[in-house]
């Protein structure tokens, strides 16, 4: 979603919501799911010697509250938990308390205890701190992990979840104290409702053991450190705006950089009874807004346009930022448009070696490109790296040394530089949201959802070998029917086995049609990676029908449940102001987005599945509503009141046109990308699974 898309997100016990693709127009923090129970996040170790202004207990020797404290297991059933309160110290006075796991020889478990807070408002204080030790007579984990959880305000039934991972336990006591802002799952410090102690069998040394805490608190001592809401400084942005007349008499100075402009609000859409013909005016249009609405200067896209009544440049919104996801579908989008005769040879290679240049330029992490830069300054603007937005720009990538050999040596060398094993966890099994630089910290979630955009990000790491092949089927079909607040209980949840491999499968169901979910039933989630990988054929048993369904299942909850004259609903622009907002088919989804816009790039992304049916819808939009502008069409419809968001957005309009591009050119990008060494190496894993059994194609045709 940049990641401005949700997933899924993981946290202990519960899951909770947030988004994919990260962009400022809709900061939720990206989704990602993992077995109920699991405890996510770890950072690097700090101690803080400052002093302390308040404390406030949670356990000690002298106050045990043993009634508020419980046993708790998750995953393998041999694994087992035990605490209880002893003695300690010279006169065994002191009580503290003894913490004893168990692990069976294989399957992975996690096992500890939970203490009730009771809606504790922890907002006061900025460490937790406590003593710990390990018992070398029954063996002990040299790591666990602490945590606290909190209900979601929106979601009650389910928990935000804060954890650190705490490393290097001996035999004696050792004092611990984390900054509460290195556990980033948590949104607000109050209402608190469980401290957690967990220790993970992934970490756990010995497969038995005892650990010993003691003297746990909340502390204040008014130096909190670094956070993820840390601003960072743009001065050269802050110059620049200053000489142009201040910020708002910036904003004609930002439309003067871009490539082009448009000259009216709305346009005449294409008039053409021939599909192709019609489709092919529609990419024109595209195509042209995409090389527009590009800084001049340094060549990299913007991020999005708001036009407010009209076009003039002082009442206009200018995004001048950008992603790594926009970045790798600007660099698709060239390669598409050369193909489909749009531009020439020499300009395509003109405009990719422009954005290459500047890319090379860019600060960058251990290889990996910050979320956010300024168009402008080329500052960047965050502390986060994305691994899902990474992944689309290694995706731009592939597609560009497949398509245009000259550049190759450039382009793979940007790839080369980043190792995705940094931005995966060797325990759970997935890839992390993301990496917290500021922080030297691991985003709290993972994405666990199979069926997301973020499969393409497991795809291109494992086809990297920067991770092994096995985190794929570590990725989840459908959650545990115990997760009481999914959309419904899943169907058929057994183990199967893959390459070698055993995972749960399982499926949901909705008017005799059987499918995997995504997290929001977005159009986004369930075809955006069709944009780089034909799944109909990599993918014949699995991806590729369970993609016809959600395509199927959109078109008929729109037109036939909710009623509208049009379909297609994903996260997208909103229809007032500068807003943006999360939809899908709520019955799609694990979680399940509101219905709500209408989205034209939900229907071309369905182009590779349901054509014709994308190509009546596209018709109908643009017949029905002022949406189509000389830049294609605009981001946003809402059917119920008929208004339009007059905006267009970057990722949202090369992914248009790059599934214009592959129904028009015979699925060219797709084909790019498949003949990549990458890609090459991952595809095969894909045919191996079977979603439904037997599959019945003939059932699933829905034009």
């Amino acid at each position: 979603m940049t990641a401005r898309r949700r997933a899924g997100l993981h946290a202990a016990g519960r899951w909770t919501g947030a988004c994919g693709l990260l962009a400022p127009l809709a900061l939720a923090a990206l989704v990602a799911l993992a077995p109920s129970g699991a405890l996510a996040g770890s950072c690097a170790s700090v101690q803080s010697s400052a002093e302390v202004l308040e404390r406030r207990v949670l356990y000690d020797s002298r106050q045990p509250a043993e009634a508020a404290i419980r046993n708790w297991t998750h995953g393998d059933p041999r694994a087992a938990a035990e605490h209880a309160f002893v003695a300690e110290g010279p006169d065994g006075a002191d009580r503290v308390l003894q913490v004893s796991y168990r692990f069976g020889p294989d399957g992975r478990a996690r096992a500890g205890v939970r203490a009730s807070l009771g809606g504790l408002d922890a907002s006061s204080f900025d460490h937790l701190e406590f003593r710990v030790r390990g018992e070398p007579a029954a063996g002990f984990a040299r790591s666990f992990e602490v945590a606290f959880q909190r209900p979601r305000p929106d979601r009650p039934e389910m928990m935000e979840n804060g954890s650190y991972v705490v490393a290097g336990v001996g035999d004696q006591w050792r004092e611990v104290r984390v900054p509460l802002n290195l556990m980033t799952g948590i949104g607000s410090w109050t209402g608190l409702d469980e401290f957690v102690i967990a220790i993970d069998s992934g970490r756990a040394d010995d497969a038995q053991g005892t650990l010993y805490f003691d003297d746990v608190a909340l502390v204040r001592t008014g130096q909190p450190g670094p956070s993820i809401a840390d601003p960072v400084a743009t001065p050269a942005k802050h110059r620049w705006e200053q000489a142009q007349g201040g910020k708002e008499a910036a904003r004609a100075a930002i439309v003067a950089r871009l490539q082009g402009w448009p000259g009216a609000l709305t346009a005449p859409p294409p008039d053409s009874d021939d599909d192709t013909a019609y489709l092919m005016q529609v990419a024109r249009d595209t195509w042209r807004g995409l090389a527009a609405l590009v800084d001049r200067e340094h060549g990299l896209p913007v991020d999005h346009v708001t036009l407010s009544g009209g076009v003039a440049a002082e009442r206009a919104q200018v995004g001048d930022y950008t992603s790594p996801s926009n970045v790798g579908l600007w660099l698709m989008s060239v390669v598409a448009a050369e193909r489909l005769g749009l531009i020439d040879r020499s300009a395509a290679l003109g405009l990719v070696e422009a954005a290459l240049a500047t890319l090379e330029r860019l600060e960058r992490f251990e290889g990996f490109f910050y979320n956010y830069y300024d168009t402008t300054t080329l500052e960047r603007s965050t502390n986060f790296v994305s691994s899902v937005d990474s992944s689309w720009l290694t995706a731009g990538l592939m597609v560009v040394r497949a398509a245009l050999p000259e550049i190759a040596p450039r382009a793979s060398a940007l790839i080369e530089a980043g190792d995705y094993a940094r931005l995966y966890d060797p325990v759970e099994g997935l890839m992390s949201h993301g990496y917290y630089v500021n922080l030297g910290c691991s985003s709290e979630y993972h994405y666990g959802l199979l069926y997301t955009e973020a499969r393409v990000l497991s795809l291109i790491a494992i086809g990297k070998g920067d991770v092994p092949e096995a985190h794929w089927f570590r990725l989840m079909r459908t959650l545990p029917a115990g997760e009481g607040w999914q959309r419904q209980p899943p169907h058929g949840r057994a183990l199967k086995r893959a390459r070698g491999v055993e995972f749960g499968g399982g499926w949901y169901e909705h008017a005799g049609q059987r499918y995997v979910p995504s997290w929001g039933g977005s159009m986004f989630e369930a075809l955006m990676p069709t944009l780089v990988v034909d799944e109909q054929t990599h993918a014949p048993a699995s991806l590729g029908p369970n993609d016809v369904v959600h395509a199927t299942l959109q078109r008929r909850h729109a037109l036939d449940e909710l009623g509208y004259p049009v379909w297609g609903m994903s996260p997208s622009a909103t229809v007032e102001g500068d807003g943006y907002g999360e939809f899908g088919v709520p019955h799609l989804g694990v979680l399940g987005y509101p219905a709500g816009v209408v989205t034209p790039h939900a229907s071309a992304l369905a182009l590779s599945v349901t054509p014709q049916a994308a190509i009546d819808n596209l018709r109908e939009l643009a017949s029905r509503y002022p949406i189509y502008g000389e830049y294609g069409f605009y981001d946003a419809v809402e059917p119920a009141s008929g208004k339009v968001g007059y905006r267009y957005l970057t990722l949202d309009q090369a992914m248009l046109f790059v599934a214009l591009a592959n129904h028009l050119a015979d699925g060219v990008i797709q084909r790019h990308f498949a003949s990549d060494p990458i890609a090459a190496h991952a595809l095969p894993m894909l045919a191996e699974e079977e979603f439904f059994a037997p599959v019945d194609r003939a059932a699933l045709s829905l034009d």
